[in-house]
């Protein structure tokens, strides 16, 4: 269909484009679909007000068929604003590699499926990260795989490409923005000294403003690779005593002194494993969290540790359930109670729900 065909079709039929977000992480397929909703009518055709959405409309479509090494940004929640940016610049994905599946799925057969859609960027987009990224994907770190696919109407018209892509969602699935090549990105799934992690349910959230109930503050930044060095890495019990003594040593500063016990907090931290290690993930946070009485799982939070910040204060009710928006791809990922003060939690092999400030989250693989 011609671009002058395409622009005089009914106002009341859409060109849809959908990204679905395939979360590599921590071993779990998590997808949901964005549908991106773009329409016209007269008044664009006229040169009417219309003239600046057409615009955005053929921006977000080039943007949604960029070939591999291009970066795309948007802010409206549906991507109605997608465009296509230098990678040096802030953005939300970075397009990897181009899949033709049509092999597969040959003319006349029908579209598949979100499950289909889930599978297929598993199998065909893993391989094509590690290609693009020269060096493995960490299964646990901050950088994901998304997949562009064809919309209903490009899938009739004959289109069968799927474009690869990475991103970085937050624990609670809000993608936040990168700069760079994800070639040259740190994957260690850190955060910025300063930042709060919401508490949804009894899991780990999305960034969020300390003075509102959160699970944890990151409180410090080390590198493990400042003290092992070498291919292997350290195990589990020589990780703890490390940063038992680091961690430790950075709350005393970053809180002026304050007696974590005595306020019913638990300083925790993360740990690496063998195939973050092989991907170059070294670094690691210190946090602060609290724990609900039941042990349960983590209790809210509100106020920052920080010395010349607002004292935190903890509660210990249970909190309130997730919104049905966010679903994780095992329900029962990311619920794992604290086993004392010095473990991390939720523990490494937690998995991120799907985000939930995008349309229509779906049920993970």
């Amino acid at each position: 269909m011609s671009a002058e065909s395409e622009r005089f079709r009914s106002r009341n039929e859409r060109l849809r484009t959908w990204l679905l977000m395939a979360g590599v992480s921590l071993g779990a397929i998590i997808a949901l679909s964005l549908s991106v909703l773009f329409s016209w009518g007269d008044e664009d055709i006229t040169g009417g007000g219309g003239g600046g959405r057409s615009e955005a409309e053929k921006a977000a479509r080039e943007a949604f068929h960029s070939p591999p090494g291009s970066c795309l940004t948007w802010e409206l929640p549906d991507a109605g604003d997608a465009k296509k940016v230098g990678c040096e610049l802030p953005h939300l994905f970075e397009v990897i590699g181009v899949v033709d599946v049509a092999p597969q799925y040959p003319p006349g057969v029908p579209s598949p499926d979100l499950t289909q859609w889930r599978q297929l960027g598993k199998e065909k987009c893993a391989e094509t990260a590690e290609t693009y990224l020269k060096k493995p994907l960490d299964p646990e770190g901050k950088l994901s795989i998304g997949v562009l696919h064809p919309s209903d109407q490009e899938w009739a018209e004959g289109d069968r490409q799927l474009r690869c892509g990475l991103q970085w969602a937050a624990p609670g699935g809000q993608l936040q923005k990168l700069t760079g090549s994800a070639v040259d990105e740190d994957q260690s799934n850190v955060w910025q000294v300063g930042t709060c992690l919401a508490l949804t349910g009894k899991t780990v959230g999305d960034p969020i403003d300390c003075a509102q109930p959160h699970a944890y503050e990151i409180i410090g930044l080390l590198d493990l690779a400042d003290k092992f060095d070498g291919e292997e890495v350290p195990s589990d019990d020589d990780q703890k005593t490390w940063l038992d003594t680091e961690c430790s040593k950075i709350a005393e500063e970053y809180t002026g002194g304050a007696d974590l016990t005595e306020k019913k907090l638990i300083l925790t931290w993360d740990l690496r494993k063998a195939e973050s290690w092989k991907a170059g993930s070294t670094k690691v946070n210190c946090k602060v969290g609290a724990k609900l009485e039941d042990g349960s799982g983590l209790a809210p939070v509100t106020g920052s540790l920080h010395s010349d910040g607002q004292a935190p204060k903890t509660s210990t009710a249970t909190p309130e359930p997730p919104p049905t928006s966010a679903v994780p791809a095992d329900p029962n990922a990311g619920n794992e109670p604290p086993a004392d003060n010095h473990e991390p939690v939720p523990p490494s092999g937690a998995e991120s729900p799907a985000p939930p400030d995008l349309p229509q989250p779906l049920p993970g693989a």
